[in-house]
């Protein structure tokens, strides 16, 4: 057991309270969807403040709960004790050792840009703003996946104030357990400052993404079309197929006003780009088409992701199969004829490097694809929405993905398989017997 001494007091650590000034301010994240109102919030900026904080709750008896950016936010919560990571920014990368050492509020976009020039990069996600340690910890399903796996795979090492109060270097050699529990197990088993990531040496990369009308193409027709296409793919091709009906408004551009546009993204690290999507370009008229060659600082424009905070709820399927029938029920219950709020749908070619196993929780390996749908408005109608969606794919569905669960996070079923659940909730007691930790947020 490697565990870093801490000091008994902060380096002055910011404690804000309701009615402080600052305190709306420093609940503020990219979600804005959930009432958070946590009794006490630690503002930190160093691993000390983050045992001050572990320690004060632990006195206390009180749950604790963390927050970096808030893309993940499981849903709303009252109470407690909030540990806020977004100050906590250091970065360095190990171009030798093809490494980078990053902090709990670091940003995937900050990696990429320091990766970059190395000729390197991270296994990040699509959005450049969503936190790099939330988003390992819950797996990490990036634009590479086929080719290189989960972002959890590359992990060599990770710093975590476990619920005693102590600040642990965990490793595979000298905490298996916490380190096999933390990659993958969605948060809830400490606070994680710090961790250590392999790099992957791609500086460029052929992607984008080829985008279609809905109608004209007919959607079930283009996702068929993806889906057999998917079947000939090698490894190094990670793809998604997504489907969105964009409400006639004057703030979207003029070219998507009430249209429903159906795209793939692609992301593929072979030299023969335009002839392993030439399948793609004969879905129908593209309404766009980016899909080229880019340096890899440059990849977050394949997905566009909105930049903007805002209310969403989600949540998702790991499938065995595309099932034709339960595929198109999908699209008919979140199309444009479908009613209510607008739904995203988003499905991802899994299989390649991400079934590969691994020492650590990531879960549904053998998956071979993956459903997302998100939402907005009110979050009961949501959720029953997203049950409705999603209820088509049950007989191929396996479980759901552990960062895939926003506004849904009182539901646990299918985010882990039995065996996985009941290793953790093992972990789980070893290290925190209390219940500290209510989840990560």
């Amino acid at each position: 057991m490697d565990i870093v001494n801490t000091p008994q007091h902060t380096s002055g650590e910011l404690v804000l309270r309701p009615g402080d000034p600052g305190y709306e301010d420093e609940l503020a994240g990219f979600q804005t969807g959930f009432a958070r109102r946590p009794d006490v919030v630690f503002a930190a900026a160093s691993a000390d403040d983050v045992v001050a904080g572990v320690r004060y709750a632990a006195r206390r008896g009180l749950p604790v709960a963390v927050q970096a950016t808030g893309h993940g936010l499981p849903g709303p919560s009252t109470g407690g004790v909030l540990i806020t990571t977004r100050r906590m920014d250091g970065l360095s990368v190990d171009p030798a050792a093809r490494t980078a050492r990053l902090q709990a509020g670091v940003r995937w976009g900050q990696v990429v840009a320091a990766a970059a020039p190395h000729g390197l990069a991270p296994l990040n996600g699509s959005a450049p703003s969503v936190g790099a340690v939330g988003y390992v910890l819950g797996g990490g399903l990036g634009i590479l996946a086929r080719r290189f796996g989960y972002a959890a795979d590359h992990v060599r090492a990770l710093d975590v104030v476990t619920a005693d109060g102590l600040l642990r270097h965990v490793t595979r050699e000298s905490e298996p357990g916490l380190y096999w529990a933390l990659l993958g197990g969605g948060g809830g088993l400490g606070v994680v400052t710090g961790l250590e990531t392999g790099l992957v040496p791609v500086a460029t990369l052929y992607g984008g993404s080829v985008s279609f009308d809905g109608r004209r193409v007919g959607a079930m027709s283009a996702l068929r079309a993806w889906e057999e296409w998917t079947r000939t793919v090698p490894d190094g091709l990670t793809s998604s197929f997504a489907a969105v009906p964009y409400p006639d408004l004057p703030v979207l551009p003029e070219a998507l006003r009430g249209r429903y546009v159906v795209s793939v993204r692609v992301a593929y690290t072979g030299a023969d780009g335009d002839r392993a999507v030439a399948p793609l370009r004969r879905i129908g008229p593209a309404l766009a088409d980016s899909l080229r060659e880019m340096p890899y600082a440059e990849s977050h424009t394949i997905h566009s992701d909105p930049d903007v905070p805002h209310a969403y709820y989600g949540d998702s399927a790991v499938l065995r199969e595309l099932d034709p029938a339960g595929a198109g029920a999908l699209l008919a219950r979140t199309g444009p004829d479908a009613g209510g709020a607008p739904c995203v749908v988003q499905i991802n070619h899994l299989g390649g490097a991400l079934a590969a196993p691994a020492p650590n929780s990531v879960p549904h390996r053998e998956g071979r694809f993956l459903v997302r749908v998100l939402t907005s408005g009110d979050r009961g109608a949501a959720r029953e929405r997203l049950d409705a969606a999603l209820a088509p794919l049950a007989p191929v569905t396996i479980g759901r993905c552990v960062s895939f669960a926003f506004g849904t996070g009182d539901r646990t079923d299918g985010l882990h398989d039995a065996e996985t659940r009941k290793r953790l909730a093992v972990i789980r007691s070893q290290y925190d017997p209390a219940n500290l930790f209510r989840g990560s947020l």
